[in-house]
């Protein structure tokens, strides 16, 4: 990628991704498998939170994921292991600097990349060149601007802002998931099926309250309390405040509100 990972690499962001990929997989990758003897490329795996999924649901399938953090691949190698997967190669690299052959996979997946990423119509552009003629590309994105919950909270949604200011200066964009259509459309991608996703939760569902409300999404907002203070974008005490509102949003009479948008599309011949 070509900027920083606003969210940073340790282990407590390391928890996060992992808790966001376990809460979620029903919801994302219920249609996510590929055909026996598909070659498959996934841009950008991480810390692997969501490369176990992939190659468990199409073990008959052979991945390549990538990643320009060596950390990373080395937390993703040892997810494998353990979750004893034997599909996936892993390999260090970098997007916008890719030395594979053209039209060397049957499909690519690309999950919370393109959030992080300057440039996103490139490294579309670059990744359709590796698809074969037919193939096809799978992405998947969230969007900040979709958050919303009950009881309301200005310093709540303040907070939020912080997050989505602190991404635009490293070059990201946290509110993509709605420019996911237009994007595959200008790189040339023909077939475009996009889908939101909502996560709705309530007390009735305290595996989400849990896995998503709590540890994925207010968390990741928690992360960049001190980076939001120090940039001039908020006080402490407003900021405490919204993320305060948040937690209350897992009591019993809350509501938290929040949408993905997953999108498939082919390659044709040009």
């Amino acid at each position: 990628m070509d900027k920083a990972y606003v969210h940073g690499y340790d282990s407590r962001e390391n928890r996060r991704l992992q808790d966001q990929a376990n809460t979620l997989v029903e919801l994302l990758h219920y249609d996510t498998s590929y055909p026996a003897g598909s070659r498959i490329l996934e841009a950008g795996c991480g810390v692997g939170a969501q490369t176990v999924t992939l190659a468990r649901n199409s073990q008959n399938a052979s991945l390549l994921s990538i990643d320009i953090s060596e950390d990373s691949i080395i937390k993703a190698k040892r997810v494998m292991e353990s979750a004893r997967l034997s599909n996936v190669q892993f390999l260090r690299a970098d997007i916008f600097n890719l030395k594979i052959e053209p039209e060397s996979f049957d499909h690519v997946f690309v999950c919370h990349v393109l959030e992080h990423l300057s440039r996103p119509d490139s490294a579309l552009a670059i990744l359709q060149g590796l698809i074969k003629v037919g193939g096809t590309i799978t992405v998947i994105e969230g969007d900040h601007g979709s958050a919303y919950f009950y009881p309301d909270s200005e310093a709540a949604h303040k907070a939020i802002q912080c997050q989505v200011e602190l991404q635009k200066w490293a070059g990201g964009n946290a509110n993509i998931g709605r420019e996911i259509y237009p994007l595959l459309n200008a790189a040339g991608f023909s077939s475009i099926h996009v889908s939101p996703r909502m996560v709705y939760i309530d007390s009735s569902k305290p595996g989400l309250v849990e896995g998503f409300t709590k540890n994925t999404f207010t968390a990741m907002i928690e992360g960049v309390r001190e980076s939001s203070i120090e940039a001039g974008l908020i006080s402490g005490t407003v900021f405490d405040e919204g993320i305060r509102a948040l937690y209350r949003t897992t009591e019993q009479d809350g509501v938290f509100c929040y949408t993905f948008f997953k999108a498939i599309a082919t390659k044709q011949q040009c």
